[in-house]
């Protein structure tokens, strides 16, 4: 299957005290990749007015401390999943964690977040047709033990799909 990359990207797995802790130039570097993924380390380096092993070494300690992963964000009805949905979760409370790694560890899962509220875990979901959806809900999810129920939102069409800034 060949891969059409719709949109690369950032997506920032950054916390609030280590952003505070970065510079000015780190700033920028994020910033810098979160409009366009594939910029090189010279293009970053001229504009910054840095140099390239600067912005080298930035970029790996960013990369290294998980402040920031470089990805490629695709659209998932151009690689064939027009079945999407958003599916909340509602756990026993001493199982939320366990819940949402084993979630997480399901093939068709594209994110899985702990919350508050009415529901503990949602997860997205991208799967080629409403059929294998139902499978997927009462199956893979279905036989998770600690879940008490789910609601499955249905995305009918997406106004925004962006990544970074």
């Amino acid at each position: 299957m060949i891969l059409r990359i719709i949109f690369i990207g950032i997506i920032f797995i950054s916390n609030v005290i280590f952003w505070n802790q970065m510079d000015q130039i780190d700033r920028k570097i994020v910033s810098m990749l979160g409009h366009d993924g594939r910029l090189s380390n010279a293009q970053m380096a001229r504009e910054l007015e840095v140099s390239e092993g600067t912005i080298r070494r930035r970029v790996k300690n960013l990369l290294d401390s998980k402040t920031i992963s470089i990805v490629a964000a695709s659209d998932p009805k151009k690689l064939g999943f027009f079945s999407e949905a958003l599916i909340g979760v509602q756990c026993e409370p001493d199982k939320v964690t366990e819940i949402s790694n084993q979630i997480a560890s399901l093939e068709h899962t594209r994110w899985v977040i702990a919350t508050t509220g009415s529901y503990d875990v949602f997860c997205l979901v991208a799967l080629e047709s409403s059929e294998e959806l139902g499978n997927f809900i009462r199956i893979d999810i279905g036989s998770i033990e600690g879940i008490i129920r789910t609601e499955t939102f249905v995305n009918l069409s997406v106004a925004k799909r962006e990544y970074g800034d």
